[in-house]
């Protein structure tokens, strides 16, 4: 049989939504004649990506919890209610064989009604902090794709499988040479470059730093590749020139990271996850203001190893001038953390997962 019908549910941020494209992708590939269809959170990007990416997306009237006293939390149990019916309406008209939820608000209502309605349910979380949609979902799922191993704090352990993340697929391949990529973004091959990252929807206090230090940047012979964010570029775009390239969104990533010789990033799971296949030296900053601190926590996971270097939004003032420039003048150690990070990726996390689904389908 290869006409399955999927449901796959998970946004709010491209770290959900990415990874579940990713699977939707090599589930195609695999079964040509499936069909398929997302749920998402509306006025959310998914519901802008995932059709970029060639899918039917549906959404749902559905919000977090907001964490400080809000009135907004009063409608709360109205769009959950909403929400959980409009789930069980797609469920019911698209009759899915198996449903895949990779987090956010919309995962969380689809996988509910998948579940109740015993329609196979299966999850994949990126972070090593569980997030609380899956947590709530976990004891319903037949099978539970991790990135991290210890994940058994969080899930049923005999429902666990560790993968890593799917990445989009173009990053599974090698990189672009570095002399065209420069090119292609208008960069110097005589200098060194910087690539800045906050994440999809860009990242404020990163662009306050860079902002804060385009000087000592050019001081060190730096030049910079800086993606600011779609909310962001009105305000960074005059800085725009020949030494640091502003753009609002990079849809070339596999071109940035191959001009790359250092790179500035967030640690949300799906950047840690390219990062790693990526290979490239990498100062985390990880943004505190994200649900149970996961994004300081998996920054955490790789710098233990000795494979990122870890810089909190708080020690940024007094420490980034010194810890940058020590990184960026020790070429040896630079390239030891490349490898080091390169070690920890799962280049082949979206067949496993694949591979396991299919298995939990009759193997078909």
């Amino acid at each position: 049989m290869d006409n399955y019908r999927f449901l796959l549910s998970g946004g709010g941020t491209g770290g959900h939504i990415y990874p579940a494209i990713a699977i939707a992708d090599e589930l195609k590939k695999r079964y040509p004649a499936a069909e398929f269809l997302f749920v998402g959170a509306k006025d959310r990007m998914e519901m802008q990506r995932v059709p970029e990416a060639g899918y039917p997306i549906k959404g749902l009237w559905i919000s977090g919890l907001e964490r400080k006293l809000s009135w907004k939390n009063l409608v709360f149990p109205l769009k959950l209610i909403s929400s959980l019916m409009q789930a069980r309406k797609i469920i019911r008209d698209f009759k899915p064989h198996l449903v895949i939820g990779t987090g956010g608000f919309a995962s969380g209502p689809t996988l509910r009604m998948a579940a109740a309605k015993e329609i196979p349910v299966v999850l994949q979380e990126q972070n090593s902090y569980a997030g609380i949609t899956n947590k709530w979902l976990a004891k319903r799922a037949a099978k539970i794709f991790v990135a991290y191993k210890g994940m058994q704090r969080f899930f049923p352990e005999d429902r666990l499988v560790f993968t890593g993340n799917p990445v989009r697929g173009n990053l599974s391949q090698a990189l672009p040479g570095k002399e065209a990529a420069l090119k292609q973004f208008g960069l110097n091959p005589q200098r060194q470059t910087l690539l800045i990252l906050g994440g999809s929807l860009g990242a404020r206090r990163i662009n306050q730093l860079i902002e804060a230090e385009l000087e000592f940047f050019k001081a060190c012979g730096v030049q910079l590749l800086w993606q600011c964010g779609k909310g962001y570029f009105e305000q960074y775009k005059h800085y725009d020139d020949k030494q640091v390239r502003v753009r609002d969104f990079i849809r070339e990533m596999p071109a940035a990271y191959a001009a790359a010789d250092l790179i500035i990033s967030r640690a949300g799971a799906g950047s840690v996850s390219e990062l790693s296949l990526v290979g490239k030296p990498v100062i985390f900053i990880p943004s505190p203001n994200v649900a149970e601190d996961h994004q300081t926590k998996n920054a955490e996971a790789i710098a233990a190893e000795e494979a990122a270097l870890l810089i909190r939004e708080a020690e940024l003032e007094t420490a980034f001038q010194k810890s940058f420039k020590a990184l960026w003048e020790n070429k040896e150690q630079r390239q030891l953390m490349g490898e080091r990070i390169k070690n920890l990726a799962r280049p082949k996390a979206t067949e496993q997962i694949v591979d396991e689904i299919i298995e939990l389908l009759g193997g078909k």
